[in-house]
């Protein structure tokens, strides 16, 4: 006789269902585990035989089979302790069949029988609501997994409770989603002072989600001013919020079950290798592109990133969404993130300073920012150049306007964004907008259709660097509560797009 129960594979951000078979056959003892098993799962016999001998339940002198199918699928992670143990249990005589076979679960076992929280609880109670089973997972893991409020979450604190309940000895109550996360309020776009066109320009990109790069001498204000455009931007919708955590579920980074509204903010170092950025690896994990979908990725220092990683960029801000290939499989992430870097103007950051530049000005700018690819550099939406904040203004209290005044110009101009491209599922704000609807939305007037010619002509400016102008000039409009895109608007998106420092 064969028992069943079911668990998850995890294959990018999907949850792919597992069926976890045990046979127990008469035969020399052995305890075998099938169907393509990495190192954590094959050592799960030694766990679950150290489990249940703590609860004082012996292993017949039999041959034990499981068997994970699909056979085929790499099974990864030490998940898979919890659902082995039930299906043993249940060959067993220990627990029925039919509430074994109910039920989705995963949970590592502690040689004493504890269950030890893993990562993946979010997109396994999304897959087990899938299938109408009931999901069952560590305590700790549980208000994680309550955030599907489909599926019906249990989560014992040891194999003995998890027993206890599907035996109804001792029926445990469903877990509680955790309490969200509210934002601590510390940075403000008040803090800054002076850099006014460039509070500007984090406006406007914050409200179309464009890419942006500042370029400037160190200590200008760059890192303090990027780190400051979450708390412009509007909170995660439900559904982003639920798309972005079962990201950072997979990473382990979602603490005490606590779903956040607030839109992530990564910022890597320029140390990080290919596989930390993009993703990939042994198991190919999520990368930062993927951990900022949905919110902001600051790459701080962005000519000293390795060229290759760099120019791995390019496709995924084009597409949202980033394939990482392995020989046995391909893992597909989304990644739709706003993209701001900051670079000093050249190797020793003050080509624009006699006093204090190196002798191979201007030569040292050039190659600097020559580590920019021309077609990466042709990505950004809005390049700007942040001077250095003179100490007048510095000794200035703090003024201007505030982030929550920011925020509301922002969630304003989303709301017309949202309204705009309803019936559109591709696109969701104007950096998303091409072909036919962007020529729909932002045809500017013919003042502003002869002045944006002019520009190109002059400027040398490419195709896409023409579309870009076009979806800055439709979010200017939309902030200014302008149906139409007019010269204004045209005008203050090419100065953003033919910046001195950053090129044309």
């Amino acid at each position: 006789m064969v028992s069943r129960t079911y668990t998850v594979a995890f294959e990018g951000v999907e949850a792919r269902p597992v069926e976890v078979q045990c046979a127990v056959t008469p035969g020399l003892p052995a305890f075998s585990i099938v169907g393509l098993p990495d190192k954590a799962v094959s050592e799960a016999r030694d766990r679950v035989r150290a489990a249940l001998s703590a609860l004082s339940i012996a292993l017949p002198s039999k041959r034990l089979t499981i068997n994970l199918s699909p056979a085929d699928l790499p099974k990864e992670g030490s998940h898979f302790d919890l659902p082995i143990a039930l299906a043993l249990l249940a060959a067993l005589g220990i627990l029925p069949d039919d509430a074994v076979e109910t039920v989705t679960s995963l949970g590592e076992l502690s040689l004493d029988g504890a269950l030890v929280p893993v990562i993946g609880a979010l997109p396994a109670a999304l897959a087990a609501a899938e299938e109408g089973r009931c999901l069952i997972c560590p305590e700790a893991s549980g208000a994680e997994a309550a955030w599907v409020d489909a599926a019906n979450v249990i989560a014992p604190s040891s194999l003995l409770h998890a027993i206890q309940h599907l035996t109804g000895q001792m029926p445990l109550t469903p877990a509680q989603p955790g309490e969200v996360r509210a934002d601590s309020g510390e940075r403000d776009l008040r803090d800054v002072k002076g850099q006014e066109r460039a509070k500007r320009a984090l406006e406007i990109a914050a409200a179309g989600r464009h890419h942006m790069i500042m370029i400037g001498t160190p200590g200008s204000g760059k890192s303090m001013l990027a780190a400051r455009m979450p708390s412009i931007l509007p909170p995660l919708s439900a559904a982003e919020a639920l798309e972005t955590s079962m990201i950072h579920s997979l990473s382990g980074l979602i603490e005490e079950g606590g779903i956040s509204r607030l839109r992530p903010f990564r910022e890597p170092h320029h140390t990080a290798s290919m596989a930390a950025i993009v993703g990939g690896g042994r198991s190919a994990k999520p990368g930062e592109i993927s951990l900022a979908h949905n919110g902001v990725l600051f790459m701080d220092e962005f000519p000293e990133f390795p060229r290759t990683v760099l120019e791995t960029l390019r496709q995924p801000i084009e597409t949202g969404e980033v394939v990482v290939s392995r020989a046995n499989a391909h893992v597909r992430y989304p990644c739709r993130f706003l993209l701001i870097a900051a670079a000093n103007p050249c190797k020793c950051g003050y080509l624009f300073d006699p006093a204090r530049a190196c002798a191979r000005v201007p030569m040292c700018g050039e190659d600097y920012l020559g580590r920019i690819s021309g077609p990466l550099m042709d990505r950004f939406d809005i390049r700007i150049d942040v001077p250095p904040v003179s100490l007048s203004d510095l000794d200035l209290p703090a003024g201007g306007t505030s982030s929550a005044e920011v925020s509301q110009n922002v969630a304003l101009a989303r709301a017309i964004q949202a309204e705009r491209f309803a019936n559109v599922t591709t696109m969701h704000l104007n950096a998303d907008a091409e072909g036919t609807v962007l020529e729909e939305i932002a045809a500017p007037d013919e003042e502003g259709r002869s002045f944006l010619l002019k520009a190109a002509d002059k400027f040398g400016l490419t195709a896409r660097g023409y579309h870009r102008i076009l979806r800055v000039a439709r979010t200017i409009a939309d902030l200014a509560g302008s149906s139409a895109v007019r010269k204004p608007h045209i005008a203050e998106a090419v100065s953003f797009r033919v910046n001195g420092a950053a090129g044309n």
